[in-house]
């Protein structure tokens, strides 16, 4: 049959072009643009898979970048802690010098102390002047707020890491469960004295007398007054670390020897030398019988928010995710138990957000304290806490004032008051920062590896099909010339 009107022909052959045609400019815009999904309808589901993939990547390279950005700060911050570190090295050789008062004069002394005021004004000028991009770093402006501290139970405190969350304030509780006690041995006045108790020695003695300080040996005769052994023992407490006290406050009770702090690492002992002072006996406290030489303290243990801090001495220390904190409790608060101390952190800190999403988990508070030199070295001496400025002229521990021996305290406690930081910054980089930019680029490989499956081009794949796109181009062009001529075939039967 043959009808002029509809080619059906030509139409299958357009058709067939037209897909051809279509086909071909996809591989075209694959070819040019190197992804094989360039549009929704490439591939919905590639595309959606691919844009999250992409959300990924994008977080995650920014992860990277802001930890190398915190290990910048890190970085700067131990450099100007060094420079401390040092200066405090050297205020260290200058004070043990000046401690030589038999070969050193009254003026090398002087000019010692000099030297000393220099280096401990040099350590607060690096606190205020410590920067990085318009950041101070050492001046306490990236530690952590506290409010509603009891300062009669809490002497001093220092906020390493805090997690917020949602919060605008980090409650802390603290509660004593075992106190912190003193090494200590008990000297009956009944043992040593006559029948009733006068609170005298019965017979000429020997004693040495160790302790954490060092061990001296004193020789009392006989009859000699408690008040009279108590001072003599005193006298020497700086270089026993063993100090006296009637046991209650009676001639006639007896005596005391505490080891001058508190703490597991704290003992007394006490040992009988020669013939004299057979009656010389010490007992743990006064009620008990026991006779012992040697005592021993005992650390602080507290519980802080639900969890067990590792205690020494007065000094009470958590480390969770959640909260790392230093306190250095009062005497009084670390020997009472089963009384809560309440405060608030209410801000402050540095938080380094690491991770590729926004959450409390991929975050790292930390907090860097002021490094002033009325800040550095806090030591409790006779109740009585001290920080590095003291050692400077005119203060209670110059070197002038022939306070040497508590100045080198004050600044042993400095020097690791800045070891600390700079120990915990190094942590912080190694175990965290440095960890977590090598695992973020071990993910960042993968899940790049992952969106260029779903979303790149194969080129071998696309220049074949190009290929095949072009040949059936020029096929359909060449059938659709030939259908359309068909249709002329009617006119010979017109004759």
């Amino acid at each position: 049959m043959a009808r002029i009107n509809t080619n059906i022909a030509s139409l299958v052959a357009q058709s067939n072009l037209a897909q051809t045609n279509a086909d071909l400019t996809m591989r075209l815009q694959r070819l040019s643009t190197g992804l094989r999904i360039n549009r929704g309808a490439d591939d919905p589901a590639g595309l959606i898979v691919s844009e999250r993939l992409r959300s990924e990547i994008r977080g995650v390279s920014q992860a990277i970048a802001n930890s190398e950005r915190a290990s910048s700060v890190i970085a700067t911050t131990e450099g100007y802690l060094n420079e401390v570190a040092d200066l405090l090295n050297s205020v260290k050789a200058l004070i043990i010098e000046a401690s030589n008062t038999g070969g050193v004069s009254q003026e090398e002394i002087e000019a010692n102390q000099l030297q000393v005021d220099s280096a401990i004004e040099s350590i607060t000028r690096i606190s205020n002047t410590a920067s990085f991009a318009g950041l101070q770093l050492l001046n306490g402006s990236l530690e952590y707020y506290v409010s509603g501290v009891a300062t009669s139970a809490i002497n001093d405190l220092t906020i390493f890491g805090a997690q917020f969350g949602n919060n605008s304030s980090v409650p802390v509780s603290v509660e004593v469960v075992s106190s912190a006690q003193t090494a200590l041995l008990f000297l009956s006045s009944v043992t040593a004295g006559s029948n009733p108790a006068d609170g005298t020695l019965l017979s000429s003695v020997t004693m040495e007398i160790s302790g954490n300080e060092g061990v001296q040996t004193l020789a009392f005769v006989s009859g000699t007054e408690f008040d009279d052994v108590i001072a003599a023992i005193n006298t020497l407490k700086e270089s026993t670390g063993v100090s006296a006290s009637l046991a209650g406050g009676d001639i006639t009770s007896g005596i005391n020897l505490n080891s001058v702090n508190y703490g597991s690492d704290q003992f007394v002992s006490v040992r009988r030398i020669g013939e004299g002072g057979g009656f010389l006996q010490f007992h743990p406290e006064k009620g008990d019988a026991t006779v012992i030489q040697r005592d021993v303290g005992r650390d602080v243990s507290a519980v802080v928010n639900g969890a067990l801090a590792v205690g020494s001495g007065l000094d009470v220390e958590l480390n969770t995710p959640s909260l790392s904190l230093e306190l250095f409790l009062s005497a009084e608060f670390a020997q009472t138990t089963g009384v809560a101390k309440s405060f608030f952190i209410t801000g402050g800190g540095v938080n380094f957000q690491l991770g590729p999403s926004i959450s409390a988990t991929q975050q790292v508070g930390f907090g860097i304290q002021s490094i002033a030199a009325s800040r550095l070295g806090g030591t409790t001496i006779e109740g009585v806490r001290y920080f590095l400025d003291s050692v400077r002229s005119g203060q209670d521990n110059s070197l002038i004032g022939g306070n040497a021996q508590t100045a080198a305290r004050i600044l042993e406690s400095a020097i690791t008051d800045i070891s600390q930081i700079r120990g915990r910054l190094g942590s912080l980089e190694r175990n965290t920062v440095q960890t977590n930019i090598r695992a973020l680029q071990i993910g960042l490989e993968n899940i790049t590896a992952s969106e260029s499956e779903i979303r790149d081009a194969d080129f071998a794949e696309e220049t074949a099909a190009l290929t095949r796109a072009q040949i059936l181009a020029s096929a359909g062009t060449s059938v659709l010339a030939t259908a359309n001529a068909q249709a002329q075939n009617v006119l010979a039967l017109l004759g």
